[in-house]
């Protein structure tokens, strides 16, 4: 090799056409992985959910995308083209299951966001027209591969080497314009159904990554078509269809694995996160009624967050019904006005009168030798409003100052009404502090 060619040679190797004819047998592995992480995530909520024919073709359509990529790799087409004995059979079976990925994606958006309980004439007769279009086409695939002649095995550039080859260039040709039709489509659909009112958020960026997903496709078949044409021409643009198109069918591909998870999975981190930020936020409460008792819930090393807020739940309602009938009526009442009057609005002033009044009763239990009151309680509001109160003793600053404003830190007497300091709160717990939180 000359001098002069050193620099051009080095310089294509590091170009983006370089780096992806360098990785190109095992660059397909990228999405098919991606892909087949999404099919996993769902796969839970698809066997639980087996009734749910939405969830079925979701799943059948991730699971078609996985084949597509895995069968698009070089090492699996010959593969393939070994253990048939036919040369270049992967060619047909690649653009079938590429036809097929594309009608099922039209035949699901259509189901997806009419319903399946939408039978109107309109629908079934468009969902009628996609299952026999794209049939008649994977069967035109293989009909005219068979009258084709393909005697050189190509792993990477078929679509480009046979494209002025007899009933070959129709297969590709029509692959080529019914994944084009079919991605038009549906990003049309998708486009069109994320500009509708009262989508969950979810939902929404859901079908933003998926209509990002398929407008990117577009770019693939521009360069996909552009490169065939090219060769009808005399000319030669292969570099378009084994150097441009695949990385956009990998981003393609993992922008529409994540549309597809995205509703699913978001939502169930949302609810999974709301869980748990409900079951912390009662910690105040749950530790001021444990000194009640010198108990807690027990811990369960397996148990699942829904099952620990239901349980800490528990806890808290039945400690509170008989701490009940030691609550001061006439000093909620009276800390309820200090809160409005301090400027409270009316929900956070009655939570605030509900914590001191709560705290003051843990109180006025530790210091009564019986352990009894002098009177039953409705305490309905009371548990039904125990994560406001338990939100309300994360602030000892504000029940003080409800305590100050309502005459109770000046007037109360050590045993009945015991003073702000030796009141327990979330901040500060009575004198013998419970163990370390483990309950459930």
């Amino acid at each position: 090799m000359s001098a002069a060619l050193v620099p051009a040679v080095a310089q294509l190797a590091w170009s983006p056409a370089g780096f992806i004819n360098e990785f190109y047998p095992s660059f397909w592995w990228i999405p098919a992985g991606v892909l087949t992480a999404a099919l996993a995530i769902k796969l839970p909520t698809i066997i639980r959910l087996w009734s749910d024919p939405l969830l079925r073709a979701v799943g059948g359509l991730l699971l078609l995308a996985c084949a597509v990529f895995v069968f698009v790799a070089p090492s699996t087409i010959a593969w393939v083209n070994r253990v048939t004995g036919v040369t270049n059979i992967s060619a047909p079976w690649v653009y079938s299951l590429l036809t097929g990925f594309c009608g099922s994606c039209l035949l699901l958006i259509i189901a997806w966001r009419n319903g399946l309980s939408d039978r109107s004439a309109q629908t079934v007769r468009a969902m009628r027209w996609v299952i026999a279009t794209y049939s008649g086409v994977i069967v035109a695939l293989w009909v005219l591969f068979i009258l084709g002649d393909a005697p050189v095995e190509r792993l990477r550039d078929l679509d480009t080497y046979y494209a002025n080859t007899a009933y070959l260039r129709e297969m590709i040709l029509l692959y080529l314009l019914a994944h084009t039709v079919a991605t038009l489509i549906t990003a049309w659909l998708i486009w069109n159904w994320v500009r509708t009112d009262g989508l969950d958020a979810w939902l929404r960026w859901g079908l933003k990554f998926l209509g990002v997903g398929y407008a990117i496709q577009l770019a693939f078949d521009a360069a996909k078509l552009t490169a065939v044409t090219a060769r009808w021409c005399g000319r030669n643009l292969d570099w378009l269809s084994t150097g441009v198109a695949p990385p956009i069918a990998c981003l393609s591909a993992i922008l529409i694995a994540i549309g597809f998870i995205l509703p699913h999975a978001g939502q169930y981190l949302h609810d999974r996160w709301r869980v748990r930020l409900a079951h912390r936020e009662l910690r105040p409460l749950y530790l001021l009624l444990r000194t009640v008792n010198g108990g807690g819930t027990p811990f369960l090393l397996r148990a699942t967050p829904e099952l620990r807020l239901i349980r800490r739940e528990t806890f808290i309602r039945d400690v509170l019904l008989p701490l009940a009938r030691h609550i001061d009526e006439d000093r909620r009442r009276s800390s309820y006005d200090a809160a409005l009057a301090l400027g409270f609005p009316a929900g956070r002033a009655k939570a605030l009168a509900s914590a001191v009044s709560i705290q003051d009763a843990v109180a006025a239990r530790h210091h009564t030798a019986d352990g009894t009151g002098d009177h039953d309680r409705d305490t309905t509001d009371l548990l039904r409003e125990i994560d406001a109160v338990s939100r309300a003793l994360r602030r000892p600053d504000e029940l003080l100052a409800v305590r100050v404003r309502a005459g109770a830190g000046a007037q109360a007497s050590p045993a009945a009404h015991p003073s702000p300091a030796a009141i327990p709160s979330s901040s500060a717990h009575p004198s013998h502090p419970p163990a370390e939180d483990h309950a459930v």
